[in-house]
């Protein structure tokens, strides 16, 4: 039997049980192990990558590689944030911008692209297809064969034809004869974020291959690198360590921070560009916009019946008083929810906006008048000096209801500011 016939076959099977059934289906297929990773590993990307769901007849030969690949949108994001540190020269607008059409569809802007990258960790390959798309070359190097081998064999079924596949560990002192002939406006790197043992790590040092180690050498092969890195790290740090960061992407999607991209130009030495992708919609954030404060007075309490918590990835981004720069006025200096007289559209993609019912002093009296008034609701404590779940008890407040209470602390004292969800 074909290996896309039987995947298609057997698509929603049981798995466990069809493993069993080695004696019945094995010998009519060429690699019976690879055929059930394959068809568990699909499942994963039906929605995460559905271009390569689409064709049956790709080999997946590691779960954990399809649990670390990007979706199909943060590749093409990322392929865009690459195509547009190589031709800054020629595209000014944020990389967003730089794409036209919807889908399989979607293309850059310009059909003169030139220009070649290197993918030295290639894994499943997602971000290698997704930069073949804008790029005219694509060297894909991964140092598990099993990876390598089926990589190979996938590209040539997306016909994604101006991908090279190579089989290598990135060592330090071989990055040239790694590269060897090819010659990349653009490297890129998505160090593994696992230590031998299996436990997750994050600071750069930690991850395989060390780039801090690796970093003279990569920029001797080529002036730009593009890297990937954990939603946890620490981009103060990391562009500290790194010394030469022209640009910082935060990436999330469905309100959760996915990945860090962070371009690397060798004969750079200023500050950085700080931009955030939420689900797509992408805002540019200058540097110093993080410190332009608009403190929230008295007056501004009484007035503003609408609140706004950013998400994940503003927070993630430091962008604490971006906001402001909307002309929102911050609670207070560490407390990262913000004030309006009504909502502001733009800001819409990159957190909550909550209409305010009412405001309570922080005080018994009013946790007794929000128990009878209130007795089911969300509940969310912000810089006042009682966690979340204990004030919940005093409150006597059941999860849930149609409206949410944050405790918080703002220029004028603690208040419980009650909105509706």
């Amino acid at each position: 039997m074909d290996f896309a016939d039987f995947i298609l076959q057997h698509e929603g099977d049981d798995l466990p049980r069809l493993a069993l059934s080695r004696s019945r289906y094995g010998a009519d297929v060429p690699d019976w192990d690879l055929a059930l990773t394959t068809l568990e590993v699909r499942g994963k990307l039906r929605s995460k990558v559905p271009q390569w769901y689409a064709v049956p007849s790709l080999h997946y030969p590691l779960k954990l590689s399809a649990e670390q690949c990007s979706s199909a949108e943060t590749a093409r994001y990322k392929a865009s944030v690459a195509l547009s540190a190589v031709r800054e020269d020629e595209w000014e607008g944020p990389a967003s911008e730089a794409w036209e059409g919807q889908g399989a569809k979607r293309r850059w802007v310009s059909e003169e692209t030139p220009f070649r990258i290197a993918d030295l960790t290639g894994g499943l390959g997602v971000d290698a297809w997704a930069f073949s798309e804008v790029f005219s070359e694509v060297l894909y190097n991964e140092m598990k064969p099993e990876l390598a081998a089926a990589a190979a064999h996938n590209f040539s079924e997306l016909g994604a034809g101006n991908v090279k596949v190579q089989c290598a560990e990135v060592k330090a002192g071989e990055v040239a004869a790694l590269l060897g002939g090819f010659h990349p406006d653009i490297l890129f790197l998505d160090p593994a974020r696992r230590a031998g043992d299996g436990r997750k790590v994050f600071r750069l040092e930690d991850c395989q291959p060390n780039v801090l180690e690796l970093l003279p050498e990569l920029l001797s092969a080529c002036p730009k690198v593009l890297l990937k890195l954990s939603p946890m790290a620490d981009i103060t740090l990391v562009c500290r360590q790194l010394g030469c960061v022209r640009a910082v992407h935060v990436v999330a999607a469905e309100g959760e921070c996915k990945e860090l991209l962070l371009v690397l130009d060798k004969e750079h030495a200023g500050p950085y560009t700080l931009t955030v992708n939420e689900s797509g919609a992408v805002a540019d954030i200058a540097v110093s916009e993080t410190d332009a404060l608009l403190l929230a007075g008295k007056d501004c309490l009484e007035r503003c019946r609408w609140l706004f918590e950013p998400g994940k990835a503003l927070l993630k981004a430091g962008a604490f008083a971006w906001p402001c720069s909307y002309g929102l006025a911050k609670l207070s200096r560490h407390t990262h929810l913000f004030l309006a007289e009504r909502p502001v559209p733009e800001l819409a993609p990159f957190g909550k906006w909550l209409e305010i019912l009412e405001w309570k002093a922080f005080n018994k009296q009013s946790f007794k008048e929000i128990s009878a008034k209130y007795p089911q609701a969300e509940l969310l404590a912000r810089n006042v000096p009682v966690g979340t779940e204990e004030l919940r008890r005093r409150l006597k407040l059941q999860d849930g209801g149609p409206v949410r209470i944050y405790a918080t602390k703002t220029e004028t004292g603690n208040y419980l500011i009650i909105c509706k969800l």
